[in-house]
Order: C-alpha cells, then structure tokens, then sequence
C-alpha cells in the first residue's frame, strides 16, 4: 500500500508542476528546468536499484525499451511548446499536441507495464521504475527545450521569477 501512496504523490506532482503549468503557461530558469526531472529520476532510480536484484534480464529490456521509447517522447513534448520572452526570462506555453503527448506517454507506461505482464516479465522492477521513466523523460524534454532556448538566444533566469502567467 505504501508502493501506491508514493505512485499516486508523484502522479499528482508530475500532473501540477509539469503538465498543468505547460498547458498555462510559465517562466523558466535553470533551475524550474532541473529540479523536477532531478528528484524523480533520483528517487526513480533508487528504487530501481532496491528492485534490481530480482529483475531477469527481460525486465531490464523492457524497461530499457521504456526509457527510449519515453525520452523519444520527452523530445516531440518539447517541440510543441512555444517559447518566448517574458520579464527577463523564457516563458513556456504547450499547446494541444503537447497535451495528447502527455496521454500518450501516460499509455506508452501503461502499456509497456501491460506488455511485461503479457509477456511474463512483470517483476518488481517494472512498478519500481515508474518515477525513473518518468523523471527520465522529462529530463530529455526539458534538455531539448534549453537546447531550443539556447538556440534562439532566449534569456534565461538564474532563478525564476515571482510572476508566472
């Protein structure tokens, strides 16, 4: 029960602090682009870890598969915001693509847990590994968007502004 709780927290952060401030609208710095992917492929891969004794070398393919599948993912994410400037910073909007990227990747994780069962390969690791993929994911999409920012020449805060709308 436990193994659910924290599922469900980081559900619910991931939803807030990344797909709902994309959808609206926020500032960037650094440091936003940063700490989320950070903490979850932190935490993500420590419980990977304490799973991985256990795993067959299936799940670790599938997991792998995962993870390319889901950053490959995180880049299409990242090309469908538009970024502009706004009060010394990037500003980040999403757009409708952007939103059924995030459903997809939700199904792709979903799905690939899905497979493993089909397929047998449903050890603790595949349930362990959610909030690595996830932060994974994430951490190639907001690669990509600095990459872009630095691109265009965009400013780009040491810390994020006050405002964000």
């Amino acid at each position: 029960m436990p193994d659910v709780l924290l599922y469900a927290a980081i559900a619910g952060l991931v939803l807030y602090r990344v797909v709902y401030q994309q959808v609206r609208g926020t500032l960037l710095s650094l440091r936003t682009l940063v700490v989320m992917p950070l903490l979850l492929t932190v935490l993500g891969g420590y419980l990977a870890l304490k799973a991985l004794p256990g795993a067959s070398a299936a799940e670790l393919g599938v997991l792998a598969a995962d993870l390319l599948v889901l950053a490959g993912l995180g880049v299409l994410r990242s090309t469908t915001t538009t970024l502009t400037e706004r009060d010394g910073t990037t500003f980040q909007k999403g757009s409708a693509i952007t939103i059924g990227l995030w459903v997809l990747t939700v199904a792709v994780r979903i799905g690939v847990a899905a497979l493993g069962t089909a397929l047998g390969v449903d050890g603790s690791l595949t349930s362990a590994s959610i909030a690595l993929t996830l932060g994974v994911s994430i951490a190639v999409q907001n690669a990509t968007t600095y990459r872009r920012i630095q691109r265009r020449g965009l400013p780009l805060a040491d810390r994020r502004p006050a405002v964000s709308r």
